[in-house]
C-alpha cells in the first residue's frame, strides 16, 4: 500500500477544482517504502536537476486504486504521471483515459522490445518487469523451495502470508498454482482456487501491502511466501537470510507501467519525464537500484543483477504469459470468488 503524502493530494485536489489552474510542479504518483528512496536518488533527482522541473512525489493509493480515481474523475485524478501495471495501461487506452505514449510522443518508447510494448499496449510505457517469486527464510528452511506445491507443505502450516485480492499478486497466485495443479491460467482455474483456498487455512493471514507482507518475513511470523522478485532482492541485500526461486513449475511476470493521465495538467512535463525514465542511463540506474528487469534490451548491467532478472527475449519466452486484457476482464468474478472460496477458509 502507498503512504499516504497530503501536501501532494492536496494540491492534486485544488488543480481538479480549480479550472483555471495551472500546475506548476510535476506530480508524480507510486510506492512509498524502499521504493519511494530509490526512485528520488535514482529518477526524480536527476530529472529535477536536468529539466528544471520540481516533482511532488504522491504516495497514495495502489495501481487499481489509483486507476479507480482515474476513472472517477475522467481522467484527471490529481497527478501527472502514475505508476500502474499493464492490465490498467490497457483498460485506460480502451476507456480513453489515458494518453497514448507513442514513439512521436516518447521517443525512448522504441526502444523497448516490442513484445513487452505490446502487452502494455498504447498507453502504456514499460519501465520494470519483475515476476512472481517464490521466496522463503534460510535459516528456517535450509533445504530451500522449487515448486509453488512446496506452500503447501506441512511443514509450513501456520508460517505464509498471503496478498489480499487488492493485490495483483492474488490473481497471479491463482494462475500459478491453477497451472501446478493441472488447470490453465484463464479458463481452468478451479484448481487453482482450490489449492489457495487449501493454502489460505494454513497461512498466517492477509495483507494488501507488498510493504507488509515482507514484515511478516523480516521477523520470522513467516517462512514463505509468494512476492515480487525485486523486492525479494532487496531482501536479500539487506542482509536478510532469505532466498527466491522462480519454482519449476514456471511464473508469471509484472509488466510495470508509466501512465500519463488525459487530462493531467502538466502533460508535457509528464512526457518528458516518461521519456526520461525509459532513458538508457535511466534504465541502468533503476536496474540496479531496485533489482528489477528492464524492457530495454540495450542495456549494461552485471552479471549478478542480469542473471536473476527479466532481461531478454529467452527471458520472457521461458514466463507463464495471461492474456492481461482478458485476465482483467475476469478480476471481478474471480475477486467474489476469492471472498466466497478463499478468505472463509483463513484461520
Amino acid at each position: 500500500m502507498k503512504t499516504s503524502k497530503g501536501l501532494a493530494t492536496m494540491i492534486g485536489m485544488i488543480m481538479v477544482w480549480a479550472p483555471g489552474a495551472i500546475a506548476q510542479d510535476l506530480i508524480v504518483n507510486s510506492y512509498g517504502g524502499p521504493y519511494e528512496a530509490i526512485i528520488r536518488e535514482r529518477i526524480i533527482e536527476p530529472f529535477e536537476q536536468q529539466f528544471g522541473v520540481d516533482v511532488v512525489y504522491d504516495a497514495v493509493g495502489s495501481a487499481s486504486q489509483d486507476y479507480a480515481k482515474i476513472k472517477a474523475t475522467g481522467g484527471r485524478p490529481g497527478f501527472d504521471v502514475v505508476v500502474m501495471t499493464a492490465s490498467q495501461s490497457l483498460d485506460g487506452c480502451r476507456d480513453g483515459l489515458l494518453e497514448p505514449l507513442t514513439p512521436a510522443a516518447v521517443p525512448n518508447v522504441a526502444a523497448l522490445n516490442p513484445r513487452v510494448r505490446e502487452i502494455a499496449g498504447e498507453c502504456g510505457a514499460v519501465h520494470e518487469l519483475q515476476y512472481l517469486s517464490l521466496v522463503w527464510r534460510k535459516d528456517k528452511l535450509p533445504q530451500g523451495l522449487t515448486s509453488w506445491s512446496d506452500l503447501l507443505d506441512d511443514k509450513l502450516e501456520g508460517k505464509v502470508i498471503l496478498p489480499t485480492f487488492q493485490n495483483v499478486m492474488a490473481a497471479y497466485l491463482i494462475a500459478v498454482m491453477s497451472v501446478t495443479h493441472g488447470g490453465d491460467l484463464l479458463e481452468a482455474v478451479d484448481p487453482g482456487f482450490q489449492a489457495v483456498a487449501e493454502l489460505a487455512h494454513r497461512s498466517v493471514g492477509f495483507e494488501q501491502a507488498s510493504s507488509v507482507m515482507e514484515t511478516y518475513i523480516k521477523d520470522g511470523r513467516a517462512w514463505a511466501m509468494p512476492f515480487w522478485n525485486g523486492r525479494a532482492q532487496l531482501l536479500m541485500e539487506s542482509g536478510l537470510p532469505i532466498d527466491y526461486v522462480s519454482p519449476k513449475e514456471g511464473t508469471v511476470p509484472l509488466v510495470a507501467t508509466l501512465n500519463v493521465p488525459s487530462g493531467a495538467e502538466n502533460k508535457d512535463a509528464a512526457l518528458k519525464f516518461v521519456n526520461f525514465w525509459l532513458e538508457k542511463t535511466s534504465q541502468e540506474a533503476w536496474v540496479t537500484g531496485y533489482k528489477v528487469g528492464s524492457a530495454r534490451p540495450d542495456i549494461d548491467v552485471p552479471d549478478d543483477v542480469r542473471n536473476r532478472q527479466i532481461t531478454t527475449a529467452a527471458d520472457l519466452d521461458a514466463l507463464l504469459l495471461p492474456d492481461l486484457a482478458a485476465l482483467s476482464q475476469r478480476l471481478p468474478q474471480w475477486g467474489s470468488r476469492w471472498e466466497r472460496e478463499v478468505v472463509t477458509q483463513a484461520r
